[in-house]
């Protein structure tokens, strides 16, 4: 086997690890700074799913009664199924309710 085959050879490289205050630590390429202020809207994500979440929130509450028309014969099931209905039907009502009290509904 030859002695360049790459087999546990490290790359040489000009980064460096960084310590960060709020993540682990990252590998930051020489010449750049490290990224200390990011936030989730810098990379497009702005805490909403608009309309399309409320329809597919609506949806699943549709799928998840459907269940209940199963091949189980015991009650714990319908249980958590009527749990998890009942969860995300109040979750989507307070959403609608926080919507039309908004400053600027979506």
């Amino acid at each position: 086997m030859s002695e360049h085959s790459g087999r546990g050879q490290g790359h040489q490289t000009s980064a460096r690890v960084v310590e960060q205050s709020t993540r682990e630590e990252g590998i930051v390429r020489a010449g750049s700074t490290p990224v200390h202020d990011e936030h989730p809207a810098d990379w497009g994500w702005h805490a909403e799913s608009g309309r399309v979440g409320r329809i597919t929130g609506w949806l699943m509450v549709l799928a998840l009664l459907a269940l209940l028309f199963g091949n189980h014969d015991g009650q714990v099931e319908n249980l958590w199924i009527l749990g998890f209905v009942l969860t995300l039907v109040v979750m989507l009502l307070w959403d609608v309710r926080r919507r039309k009290n908004a400053w600027r509904s979506r």
